[in-house]
């Protein structure tokens, strides 16, 4: 749950209640692919609960297992370019999905919220070299649990009252 502390710290109220307006809730079963690896994805994720599996077909293998929290679908978001990975959930999952056009769109109209948007990705894309990072220099070779991390100034409270809001969408 921690990662997603990283976008919740540095969104407005506001902003929240934009996502969860625009998101969709959806119980996604195990073995269900996300996203493909070379193939366009239209779908920023947000996982609330459960566990994603991360493979890239280049080494036939999990590279990394995601957990409550993860956002998935931010790079390609970013760069536009198909994704690099496959993301399947290992049990059965909830997400709440926001349509990337929306997403695009308001960026585009609202800057405030772009700028905290792609602040809050920079710290979590910061987060996720420095754990793989530190995975390489290991010794000994495992499949790589994402590291929980704070995020730096924000207050952990509010974002995880916001995470809780984001569970209840729908309910």
């Amino acid at each position: 749950m921690k990662k997603v502390l990283f976008i919740l710290g540095e969104l407005s109220d506001r902003d929240i209640d934009w996502l969860v307006e625009v998101g969709r809730r959806e119980e996604v079963p195990a073995g269900r692919v996300l996203i493909y690896e070379g193939r366009s994805v239209d779908t920023l994720y947000i996982l609330l609960d459960g566990t994603l599996i991360v493979s890239i077909s280049a080494v036939e293998r999990q590279i990394a297992r995601l957990s409550s929290g993860e956002v998935v679908g931010e790079m390609s978001f970013i760069d536009s370019r198909p994704p690099s990975a496959t993301v399947q959930t290992l049990e059965p999952c909830l997400v709440l999905a926001v349509p990337r056009a929306r997403l695009a769109e308001k960026l585009q109209q609202d800057e405030g919220f772009g700028c905290r948007f792609y602040k809050a990705l920079a710290m979590l894309l910061s987060q996720r070299l420095r754990g793989t990072v530190k995975q390489l220099s290991e010794d000994t070779p495992k499949i790589p649990v994402v590291p929980d991390s704070e995020p730096g100034s924000e207050s952990v409270a509010i974002a995880q009252a916001r995470f809780e809001r984001l569970l209840k969408v729908g309910v």
